[in-house]
């Protein structure tokens, strides 16, 4: 474990992070937490390899392992960075990330793009929707820019011509799956499907409510579901470390 952070949380874009500071807020209490974000430079190219390939030089000079735990694409950069460094891993936690991990919003608004002849503006709105219920005209003309760059800075290679695939399963170490039940993007049968995959210490869990974004608007009711998922990989090596202290000296 890191002696500076028990968590690492991943954005995938700049764009979308401010709907994950109130949940950050609520596990910042509890745990210590740092924020990793994804940032595309213009001339630079984009893809989950090259995301994951960033997270492990940021988490190169941390010894041990930490929880691990993302949103949305987030979470796909995190499934991905768990596969290939487990050792980096403590625990896994996904929030509104499908069993097919990339099939984010992103794919919604493309698939969108190609079967409806809307114009890219009505596609945002209808996301809008779709990812936080109903809002006034002037905070969906906000979301709806937020969105929009977050299209561009996403590292997922979705694209009106193309939509890209990850590999399907799950991972070694314990892992805790959350969602909402009114999320279209990761709807419950794409939570669920999840199961196929579970180990004994897995975990899935379901908001009653909150769209795409749930842990923004219910951040108090998720946190305490993650944290209680962490709290128990987290203390078990603290209690075994005193043990081992106390025989040593005994």
């Amino acid at each position: 474990m890191s002696d500076i952070f028990d968590v690492l949380w991943l954005s995938s874009s700049p764009a979308l992070g401010r709907f994950d500071q109130p949940l950050l807020k609520y596990l910042c209490k509890y745990m210590k937490v740092a924020q990793w974000e994804y940032h595309q430079g213009k001339d630079e190219g984009s893809s989950i390899d090259e995301a994951v390939d960033l997270v492990y030089e940021f988490l190169t000079p941390c010894t041990g392992s930490i929880h691990l735990a993302g949103h949305g694409a987030g979470g796909a950069i995190a499934l991905n960075f768990a596969r290939r460094y487990p050792e980096k891993v403590r625990s896994l936690t996904l929030l509104a990330v499908a069993s097919q991990p990339a099939h984010t919003w992103h794919t919604h608004y493309y698939v969108q793009r190609e079967l409806f002849t809307v114009s890219r503006e009505q596609v945002l709105a209808n996301n809008v929707r779709n990812l936080f219920g109903k809002q006034p005209a002037h905070t969906t003309k906000k979301l709806m820019a937020a969105l929009e760059q977050d299209l561009d800075q996403t590292p997922l290679l979705h694209s009106l011509f193309k939509l890209v695939d990850l590999p399907k399963g799950g991972v070694s170490m314990p892992m805790m799956v959350c969602g909402s039940k009114n999320d279209p993007i990761a709807a419950p049968p794409a939570l669920q499907d999840w199961l196929k995959c579970f180990k004994p210490e897995d975990h899935l869990w379901e908001c009653p409510q909150g769209y795409h974004f749930f842990h923004y608007f219910y951040p108090q009711d998720v946190g305490e579901q993650i944290l209680s998922f962490w709290r128990l990989y987290h203390l078990q090596p603290m209690l075994i470390s005193q043990l081992i202290s106390q025989n040593l000296t005994n």
